[in-house]
């Protein structure tokens, strides 16, 4: 009877250690691009790895803040995609943890770049540049002429036409607002985002959403990165992209590690997969556009080609900094956001 005693006790002692491996092999991703992109990578990578995966979509801005909010007790292990700038504020704050991983010498120096930049708290998976888009059906049905630059968002008859998304919770606005202001310097700076703020008809969560409601009708002109108005215009959507003619900035999107961590060894194994070309290529059946990282990964060529666009040289480290993305959005908040329309 004593030995079926241990032998029982030595079972339980046996399945424990199992159970304990089955929940180690787990993920939590938070995903920040579009969510079939998001989709599209979780079921990936969870086929070819065995480890089940929870993920969380929200746009750059808002994984930020949840990050943070979660700091004294972290939740998430990856944070995949978005915009550069708050993958930096993120790491300038020790949100993130340190990683440097065996797949750097596969990727363009800009990536490297982004790691280096942030003590190797984040690094580059992907590129894009802003623009716009507009919906060539409406614009015609209004009358309204063909913009090509910047400053043409600001003549009166777009009044109402425009939709861009909030920068408190887009990456994609937030590069836009910092954009504008290394364009033209502070001072004019804001006074075009009061001058756009007034032909403004929605600020969207989604920095893609702009573009997807120019592409439905329901506005006319989206301010986006430009694969995201591509990636409309190849679904057959009557939607024209722009490179606006003063220039423009652009972004690095980026992967950290969330500091604290609890699966740190799935969080590396996902890093490590999704720095490979192959991982990159999925961003293509998702009909997302962006340059990625990977010198490997294939490029379509219905993406933007940065060489022949005219790019700001844009300060990420400045812009990315904790205290000047605060200030920004801050001013933004007052002197922008708060004007009537």
């Amino acid at each position: 009877m004593m030995n079926l005693k241990f032998a029982f006790a030595g079972s339980l002692v046996a399945f424990s250690g199992w159970v304990t491996t089955a929940q180690a092999d787990k993920l939590t991703l938070y995903c920040s691009p579009d969510p079939e992109w998001c989709e599209l990578v979780v079921q990936t990578f969870e086929a070819e790895t065995g480890i089940d995966v929870d993920m969380t979509r929200k746009s750059s801005g808002e994984t930020f803040a949840q990050i943070k909010a979660e700091s004294s007790n972290p939740k998430g292990d990856v944070w995949f995609g978005g915009t550069g700038d708050p993958h930096l504020q993120a790491a300038a704050e020790g949100l993130t943890e340190p990683y440097e991983s065996p797949m750097r010498d596969q990727l363009h120096p800009w990536a490297i770049s982004q790691a280096e930049s942030a003590d190797n708290k984040t690094i580059g998976i992907y590129s894009g540049a802003l623009g716009y888009g507009y919906n060539t059906e409406l614009l015609a049905a209004n009358g309204l002429p063909e913009p090509s630059c910047w400053k043409d968002l600001l003549k009166p008859e777009y009044k109402g036409h425009i939709q861009m998304a909030n920068p408190n919770s887009s990456g994609t606005a937030y590069t836009t607002l910092a954009t504008i202001v290394q364009l033209f310097g502070e001072e004019e700076g804001f006074e075009f985002m009061k001058g756009l703020h007034a032909n403004i008809n929605q600020y969207t969560k989604s920095g893609s959403a702009p573009i997807k409601a120019a592409a439905r009708g329901e506005t006319t002109i989206g301010i986006v990165f430009m694969h995201d108005a591509v990636a409309q215009a190849v679904s057959g959507f009557p939607v024209k992209v722009v490179a606006p003619c003063e220039g423009t900035g652009y972004e690095i999107g980026s992967m950290s590690i969330i500091a604290g961590a609890r699966n740190m060894d799935e969080a590396k194994k996902f890093y490590d997969w999704a720095l490979t070309a192959e991982a990159q290529a999925l961003a293509l059946q998702a009909s997302s556009y962006q340059v990625p990282s990977n010198v490997g990964a294939p490029t379509s060529d219905k993406s933007p080609d940065l060489s022949s666009i005219k790019l700001i040289d844009y300060d990420f480290v400045k812009y990315g900094s904790s205290d000047e993305r605060k200030r920004l959005l801050q001013k933004w908040d007052e002197e922008v956001s708060t004007l009537p329309q």
